[in-house]
């Protein structure tokens, strides 16, 4: 089994952790992003992945120095899953790592593989064990997996399927310690690149075609305003044919629970109206006394 130093930061880089404990590797030293508030008040907490590490009684730091200072043995490899920071060619030198990253490379790579993939409408992603350059994403691959992706699939449940299928895949391509690593392969092909989200990104635009809007919806944290409050738009379908007619109607327009958008319609299903909770549309419709076709998104005078 392989001494292995840990880079993450989010939750979904917990699960890969304690995958490869359970396999029998040593995880000298965990590396995170600093403490940093995460809520309401002053006070700081860890993140995600440097309070699971602290609870199995792993050594942590925020520190990439931390692991090639002169008192400290280097350990034999990082393994870096979704970090957040590129590592510099002074500490590679040293530590050779591993990445699990969530696309089929060279598609998609940078910060957000799993939203523009389901942004771009792709019918497959995967993941890729690959060796860390100095470049992003740009390493040799060593292996991946494939899964197809649901037509109507949400962020949450696609990203939880990947991570599971990553935190198999590092095991099996660790399963032989460090000098037992298969040969990586160069990438091939015309890469893509994934940047952040920008928050612009998650609210709703009703003039674009439906498969548009419901690709956002899928991110999970779509918005619209109506009547000037805000409006998330947790769930919704394509409309079936029994839906009312759409001409003359514009975007944005509500009419029973389907709102026109700019080559149809689609159903609202599940909603969480500013400062309330989550429900279903009916029920929000129901109480909500809105006037007949309404169109949302629309600024209020």
């Amino acid at each position: 089994m392989a001494r292995l130093a840990y880079l993450g930061t989010p939750e979904l880089s917990v699960r890969p952790l304690r995958a490869l404990l359970d396999a029998g590797h040593d995880v000298e030293l965990v590396v995170s992003g600093p403490d940093r508030r995460r809520g309401r008040g002053s006070r700081t907490s860890p993140s995600p992945l440097k309070a699971a590490a602290l609870e199995l009684g792993l050594a942590t730091t925020s520190e990439l120095a931390d692991l090639v200072a002169p008192e400290r043995r280097p350990p034999e490899l990082g393994v870096v899953v979704a970090f957040g920071r590129l590592i510099p060619p002074a500490v590679l030198s040293v530590v050779p790592m591993i990445n699990l990253h969530f696309s089929l490379l060279p598609r998609w790579r940078g910060a957000a593989p799993v939203e523009r993939a389901i942004l771009a409408g792709d019918a497959t992603t995967g993941v890729c064990v690959m060796e860390v350059e100095e470049g992003l994403d740009t390493g040799a691959v060593y292996a991946r997996t494939e899964l197809d992706i649901g037509p109507a699939e949400h962020l949450d449940a696609l990203r939880d399927r990947l991570v599971a299928a990553g935190s198999e895949l590092l095991v099996e391509v660790l399963a032989g310690g460090v000098a037992g690593l298969p040969t990586p392969v160069p990438q091939a092909g015309e890469p893509t690149y994934a940047k952040k989200l920008d928050p612009a990104e998650l609210e709703l635009h009703w003039e674009r075609p439906s498969t548009e809007v419901l690709a956002v919806v899928r991110l999970d944290r779509a918005h619209t305003t109506v009547e000037g409050r805000r409006l998330r738009v947790l769930a919704a379908s394509a409309a079936s044919r029994a839906d009312p007619p759409v001409l003359g109607l514009a975007p944005g327009t509500l009419t029973a629970d389907t709102v026109i958008t700019g080559d149809g319609t689609i159903r609202l299903d599940i909603v969480q109206p500013e400062g309330g909770r989550p429900m279903a549309a009916r029920d929000w419709l129901r109480g909500s006394h809105l006037p007949d076709r309404v169109r949302l998104g629309v600024p209020t005078p």
